[in-house]
């Protein structure tokens, strides 16, 4: 299951003749199978080795998105790059569709990592890790027992397991708590009476032209990307099984952020970002090297795919020092 296939699926960005695309399959120790796109900057000579970088997409997406947009980018900078879908979800192997599970989602990226430092033109010594969104928290949490992710970037981190137990900014009341698990609970009988998982997508299958007005301010920035021309993709529906987050609220993401050291990390955040905050908490915990780097106007969807914004410069410069 490890082979490459032919690229036949769109993407919501133009693909730079600077480098060429290869749709691989890798399966993960859970024996699912992991679907990525790996970028090669064009011309490569496949007798040198090369410095890696997997990446990691926005909770929720598909590597035909930001994931795609960043490996492309910098695969035209000289790095081989890997943009991969989570389990269950997107082309990825795994059944139930759209299960989300910290464990295996962490695992994906130690996969792709697998995967990447056994092509004859990678420098296995000189792997590095993106994670953008709710992947932030992911790759965080691998490189922390794996140590062949040499340096680790995040842009608009998401702590999907902080948000799931605590609530957005911790807000979540002790009596608010206890009822979401008696309602958790009560779930796992109705799937399991009904012999599938409750999935409830966020968005619709087909790109919409206007967030509709009901929507909270979070919702509406994701519905913008999401569901509307800008970031669609009939594959990134958003939104996972009910019940995955019973999974999260047990398993506490970057728990033992302090040793991934001295290997660096550096995050990115909008200045505007609803999303800030996770970065900010996160880079207090972590040991030195460590930066956390600020985007001027950003909000948290536009580290997702505004070239403009998202600090390129940065990132090569953050590779290329750590990834010698």
């Amino acid at each position: 299951m490890n082979g490459i296939h032919a690229q036949e699926n769109g993407k919501t960005f133009k693909v730079s003749d600077k480098v060429t695309v290869e749709n691989v399959r890798y399966d993960n120790r859970f024996g699912i199978t992991v679907a990525a796109d790996m970028y090669l900057p064009k011309g490569l000579d496949t007798t040198k080795k090369y410095p890696a970088i997997v990446i990691g997409t926005p909770y929720g997406g598909v590597k035909e998105q930001g994931a795609g947009i960043y490996a492309m980018v910098l695969a035209e900078r000289g790095f081989v790059t890997l943009a991969f879908d989570e389990s269950y979800n997107g082309e990825s192997g795994g059944e139930p569709r759209h299960v989300s599970s910290p464990d295996i989602f962490v695992e994906d990226f130690s996969a792709s990592v697998d995967f990447i430092g056994t092509r004859p033109f990678v420098d296995r010594e000189r792997i590095g890790a993106i994670g953008l969104c709710g992947a932030g928290g992911f790759a965080v949490t691998a490189a922390q027992v794996d140590k062949r992710i040499k340096a680790v970037a995040t842009a608009s981190m998401y702590d999907i397991s902080r948000a799931d137990h605590y609530g957005w900014k911790d807000s979540m009341t002790k009596d608010e708590y206890d009822a979401m698990l008696e309602r958790l609970g009560e779930q796992r009988w109705k799937d399991f009476e009904k012999g599938e998982p409750e999935y409830l997508p966020s968005f619709p299958p087909d790109a919409t032209t206007a967030v509709p007005e009901e929507l909270d301010a979070i919702s509406a920035e994701f519905w913008e990307y999401y569901a509307m021309e800008r970031g669609h993709h009939p594959r990134a529906r958003g939104g996972f099984t009910t019940t995955s987050h019973l999974s999260f609220i047990n398993f506490p993401l970057m728990e033992y952020i302090e040793t991934i050291a001295p290997r660096p990390l550096l995050f990115i955040i909008g200045e505007e970002a609803h999303s800030r905050y996770f970065s900010e908490d996160a880079y207090e915990r972590a040991a030195e090297p460590k930066e956390l780097y600020v985007v001027p106007g950003a909000r948290h969807i536009d580290l997702y795919d505004r070239t403009e914004m998202i600090p390129f410069d940065k990132l090569e410069s953050f590779f290329t020092e750590y990834l010698k």
